[in-house]
């Protein structure tokens, strides 16, 4: 399955970074995890602001030791950042294909992903269906359709600014370490 394979790469990756060299002790630590983490979001797109507050999150200090447990949470929230926003650009590009869409409608599907992040808890795996559900087209296209009927003037929303705000709303539900 490709979570057990996803967690044998994690390990392997582990073991590799944490093997001791000739003038290095064994274990992983701090710098060389949180150059990993950089890595990752950075070749995924992350914009250096939403990175930045992401590592002040989860890196350690660069002398500290990272057990395995804080090396997986780190890269799979960097993975898991990195595939949201992806996410969010394609649902920005499909309420409109230019670099600015009416800031009503962002707002609308901004506050939908909130609820849809609120609603997921790690320790209930129904909640995932939940949030998913709340995610669907359906859902989507109520928030938007109220969000056209609102008399509120029509401003607009850059791509920039809503990508950063879709990540920020994720960011807040990471937990540090």
């Amino acid at each position: 399955s490709f979570r057990t394979a996803f967690s044998n790469n994690l390990a392997v990756a582990y073991d590799c970074l944490s093997a001791g060299g000739r003038k290095k002790k064994p274990g992983l630590n701090g710098k060389t995890y949180s150059e990993l983490l950089s890595q990752i979001g950075q070749e995924g797109g992350l914009p250096a602001e939403i990175l930045s507050a992401l590592l002040k999150k989860i890196q350690c200090r660069d002398h500290e030791a990272v057990p395995f447990d804080v090396f997986r949470y780190g890269v799979l929230t960097c993975f898991v950042l990195v595939e949201f926003m992806s996410k969010a650009d394609t649902l920005f590009h499909i309420l409109d294909g230019d670099k600015q869409s009416e800031q009503r409608v962002c707002r609308a599907v901004l506050d939908t992903l909130e609820e849809a992040l609120t609603t997921s808890d790690v320790s209930v795996p129904t909640s995932y269906l939940e949030a998913g559900s709340k995610l669907g087209p359906d859902c989507l296209a109520i928030a938007m359709d109220r969000a056209l009927q609102s008399t509120q003037p029509a401003a607009p929303m850059g791509q920039t600014q809503f990508l950063k705000e879709a990540c920020l709303l994720f960011l807040d539900k990471v937990k540090p370490v």
